[in-house]
């Protein structure tokens, strides 16, 4: 705007580059789409930043064979040797996080692990940011109209969604929640029998394993909580389904090990004594990578109020639905506050996951020979442009103000 007053405005030209290197750390639960190449591999390479991947102990074949496949395409596309590496060890994770060549970390796994990251990542002399995504307990909150119509139906749908994979999704309901009463009975003893006839499962690995096991014993330690299903005996390196129910008190005054995300196929059933209540209990939650809401239409009303609140919450907000599934979209959130990631502005799913490895730079007054493709008047690239407020993909008219 060279005729503005009091003063005119320069030619500003914005893009995103890459950050640089980012360290991507393999999930346990995932070996192929959260791990070697996942969605945080594939994001931080289309953002432009060479990948160091710190191989999953538990499945570090599979890691290997990954990268193999990705080395002989890295050769056949013709790019830059270097542009992925794998790194193996089980303590070489920190060292990877403050090397100083590393402009970004992808995490996938417990909340101890992420938090540890993003401590050791912002105690650099050049912090750098963190994409973790740690823990979530991932509610599922059972309105009562839809409750009375189809309990038998939505008991059989929780139960198949929180053994799905032995329980091993970061999106499986770890907790679900009505008001109490006849209804909510009913669902209680439908689900207990369902999980006592289910066959124990195996586990990705030992570890996992024992981890799900400490955490049963801290529910079963707990006076608030009582197991309704579940075997008490299991095969070696399989996993019961188990079944708990808690006090309501529990969420009311947030619990800590009912905010704890237990890493298998249990889940934990709560009832509230009215709506009042059930909101002070949703609103006691930390933050979730979603939050589930079963409803019928004569619910709605109460749910308006819900999901709001439950917005403010989870990354994603699901109707009559289950979580355990994560579509692969430009609409799609895989994120949420803490603790469910470390940085909520984000997704580790679907294609606004680039973002996180992209930073803008703004060019100002630039001569045009010097300007990158993207931000040249003839738009070479034929990119879909914001130009003066408005998205275009023809060339400039008038050339860059030199």
């Amino acid at each position: 705007l060279p005729q503005r007053s009091p003063l005119p405005r320069p030619d500003l030209r914005q893009y995103r580059t890459a950050l640089g290197p980012v360290a991507v750390f393999g999930a346990s639960n995932f070996p192929l789409a959260f791990s070697t190449a996942g969605g945080d591999t594939a994001a931080a390479l289309a953002a432009g930043c060479p990948i160091v991947f710190k191989a999953h102990s538990g499945h570090m074949i599979t890691a290997e064979l990954t990268a193999q496949a990705i080395e002989r395409a890295r050769e056949r596309t013709g790019m830059p040797a270097g542009v992925f590496n794998m790194i193996f060890g089980n303590r070489v994770g920190a060292d990877l996080v403050q090397h100083p060549a590393i402009q970004a970390v992808g995490f996938t796994g417990s909340l101890q692990g992420g938090r540890a990251l993003f401590d050791l990542a912002t105690q650099r002399p050049q912090p750098i940011p963190v994409f973790a995504e740690m823990s979530s307990i991932n509610p599922v909150v059972i309105l009562p109209k839809a409750l009375a119509r189809r309990e038998q139906r939505i008991a059989q749908e929780l139960v198949s969604s929180f053994t799905l994979g032995c329980g091993q999704f970061c999106t499986k309901p770890g907790v679900i929640v009505a008001l109490r009463g006849a209804a909510f009975e009913r669902l209680t003893e439908t689900m207990s029998a369902l999980v006592n006839a289910a066959e124990p499962q195996p586990m990705l690995n030992a570890g996992t394993l024992e981890h799900y096991r400490h955490g049963l014993t801290a529910l079963d330690a707990h006076p608030g909580m009582r197991r309704l299903a579940g075997r008490s005996e299991t095969p070696a390196l399989r996993a019961a389904v188990q079944l708990y129910q808690a006090e309501g008190a529990l969420l009311l005054q947030a619990d800590p090990l009912l905010q704890q995300e237990v890493f298998g196929p249990v889940s934990i059933l709560v009832a509230m004594d009215d709506e009042a209540q059930l909101h002070a209990a949703l609103a006691a939650l930390q933050g979730q990578l979603t939050a589930t809401l079963l409803t019928d239409d004569d619910d709605l009303a109460m749910a308006a109020g819900l999901t709001s609140l439950l917005a403010r919450k989870a990354g994603r907000v699901l109707f009559n639905g289950y979580p355990t599934g994560v579509e692969v979209c430009d609409a799609m959130v895989h994120g949420g506050p803490y603790p469910a990631t470390s940085d909520a502005r984000g997704t580790s799913v679907g294609t606004l996951a680039i973002e996180r490895f992209l930073r803008p730079v703004c060019l100002q007054n630039t001569p045009a020979a010097l300007l990158p493709p993207a931000l040249q008047d003839a738009n070479p690239l034929n990119l879909l442009r914001l130009v003066n407020g408005v998205y275009t993909r023809d060339p400039l008219v008038s050339p860059a103000q030199n």
